[in-house]
């Protein structure tokens, strides 16, 4: 396993493994057994970035979420597990009641929702302090200088460590870090975002914003990254649900001129190198020009294993170039 610091602060920062593991369907879709496994098997690689929602899963039963914070809490306690395994959550995207979701009923970003969303977290989990907390959706009925003062009164008090968001413009990051900074409070220094070797249709209304998908890395994030390398990227669903080994399963936001011609590179170069396309892409996200901590969900422990084998997959200047020009 490689591993890399996020965060700047002395304070805060945190050495996590440079593959992170998602946990959003621990406890419903992935039963507790199946899910202990998994994790077992992360941690006894070296991995130690592990990541879930206050969500989590709620479109599995029509609840509200929890299932994953409350399993990995079991796990934590029944193995030992410490401070040494980064756990990031999110709040922000609970539906507030049972049947509804986060484009209807969001929990929100209001400063008495992260207090109270950020305590129950703490309380799933079995941890006094959140490692890494995301605004896990934009809450525009909120002042932004509230929200980011209700994260930074966390921050103060111990009981979260590092702020990160998910699924905002650029612009409304830059915002909430400038009010952040202006005030010398802390602020976003993780994003995560959607981001894959496969480019897609960013004109597409998204189910948050009829501007389009709110979580996808497009150029305006990827240039405000590379202005702001201080930040670290965390890329969730890089392998598409599977669809890199089954491309059948693209939907209409992949039908781009470009798509075809990637996937033949991928597979010329998964070819050369004796890897599976999965793993080059990891390997493409883990060596790229804005480096990034791919966020993967798994089923079961083979699927793990694939991707572990990633991280020692070197790319060659070559074999990148390539991949990049494809399309």
């Amino acid at each position: 396993m490689r591993y890399r610091t996020i965060g700047t602060d002395p304070a805060t920062r945190r050495e996590v493994s440079v593959l992170s593991l998602g946990a959003m369907l621990f406890g419903t879709a992935t039963d507790e057994a199946t899910s202990y496994a998994i994790l077992d098997r992360y941690v006894e690689a070296g991995g130690t970035f592990i990541d879930t929602s206050d969500n989590y899963a709620f479109w599995q039963n029509g609840g509200q979420g929890g299932e994953s914070e409350e399993l990995l809490g079991r796990w934590r306690r029944s193995r030992g597990v410490g401070s040494e395994v980064v756990i990031a959550t999110k709040l922000g995207a609970r539906p507030l009641a049972p049947g509804t979701s986060y484009v209807d009923n969001p929990e929100g970003l209001s400063a008495k929702v992260i207090r109270e969303a950020a305590e129950r977290s703490r309380e799933r989990l079995g941890v006094e302090k959140l490692d890494l907390l995301y605004a896990h959706i934009e809450d525009r009925t909120v002042p932004l200088r509230e929200t980011v003062e209700g994260f930074a009164e966390l921050v103060a008090e111990g009981t979260v460590g590092l702020l990160g968001a998910s699924n905002h413009r650029a612009w409304r990051v830059e915002r909430a870090r400038a009010i952040a900074a202006e005030a010398g409070l802390p602020g976003y220094e993780v994003l995560q975002y959607h981001r894959s070797y496969l480019p897609r249709r960013l004109d597409l209304p998204g189910e948050l914003d009829p501007d389009g998908d709110l979580g996808f890395v497009g150029p305006d994030l990827a240039s405000y990254l590379r202005a702001e390398p201080q930040l670290t990227l965390v890329a969730y669903s890089p392998l598409l649900k599977g669809a890199y080994a089954r491309p059948e399963r693209l939907g209409a936001e992949y039908e781009l001129p470009s798509t075809p011609a990637r996937l033949e590179a991928l597979r010329a170069v998964a070819a050369e190198t004796g890897a599976t396309v999965n793993q080059v892409v990891l390997a493409w996200l883990l060596g790229g020009d804005v480096p990034t901590i791919p966020l993967v969900g798994f089923s079961s422990v083979a699927q793990l294993d694939e991707s572990l084998a990633a991280v020692d997959l070197t790319l060659s200047a070559e074999q990148r170039a390539r991949l990049d020009a494809a399309g």
